[in-house]
């Protein structure tokens, strides 16, 4: 029997260094918003549900998705990652299957990858499994740290890093699989006590590590694939990388 699988997309984010007030999943790569080309990617894996967290000017999101099979979750104010996943809680009441966490602005991430992560995640009987990577520089990015058994231990946000960590170079990719029960435990037991003030996502992995729940990390080998967008520079890289593909 296929297991059931909801996906949430962040996708509330202002992008202030795109020059520009539209919102930045609806920049366009290849003729297409950022955030369509995710919604595929939702799609493609087999998603019951899909979950679209919207903010910032959130009625141009939902006019541009509004033929998508999506449903439309508010988070009104940009409070971090945690505090994004937690607004979906009450659409996910009675769900007791696996999440995955999609960024809005990460384009490239193929059909495949995600399944290998997802049989890891299963495989491994994991609470959470963290996709990550390893960048030319780990500067900017939550660090990840493993145990002695390859297992994941916890990711830590640059800004909270301590010496050690911050020469750590397999990073936090910020797209996950979730047990839901599991995650939404978790999620009440953080706080917002660190350099940005913000509720992370992330400190769920400490959380579960401590009640001794097995935690997986999945390294995706080609960075690209997980690249968001942040400058109009990035975005022109990624769709010359898209187009790359089609061609092959």
């Amino acid at each position: 029997m296929k297991q059931s699988l909801i996906t949430i997309i962040m996708a509330a984010g202002m992008g202030k260094r795109m020059k520009s007030d539209l919102p930045k999943v609806l920049h366009k790569l290849a003729g297409r918003p950022l955030v369509h080309h995710v919604i595929e990617q939702a799609k493609n894996i087999g998603s019951s549900r899909i979950l679209l967290i919207i903010g910032h000017k959130r009625e141009l999101v939902i006019e541009q998705t509004q033929n998508m099979g999506v449903e439309w979750i508010v988070q009104e104010q940009q409070l971090g990652t945690g505090d994004a996943i937690k607004v979906c809680e009450s659409a996910l009441t009675g769900y007791t299957g696996d999440v995955l966490i999609l960024s809005g602005d990460v384009p490239l991430l193929r059909k495949s990858t995600i399944e290998q992560a997802w049989e890891l995640h299963k495989r491994s009987n994991a609470a959470a499994t963290d996709f990550t990577f390893i960048p030319d520089t780990a500067k900017g990015y939550g660090r990840v740290v493993r145990g002695e058994k390859d297992e994941l231990l916890r990711i830590v946000e640059e800004k909270d890093a301590t010496t050690d960590e911050l020469k750590i170079n397999e990073v936090n990719a910020g797209i996950y699989f979730f047990k839901s029960e599991l995650m939404y435990r978790a999620l009440e037991e953080i706080k917002n006590d660190n350099a940005s003030g913000e509720y992370y996502l992330t400190d769920t992995i400490s959380v579960l590590e401590k009640w001794g729940e097995p935690l997986a990390a999945f390294l995706v080998e080609d960075p690209l694939e997980v690249a968001g967008v942040n400058t109009v520079e990035q975005l022109s890289h990624l769709e010359e990388e898209f187009i790359a593909r089609k061609r092959t």
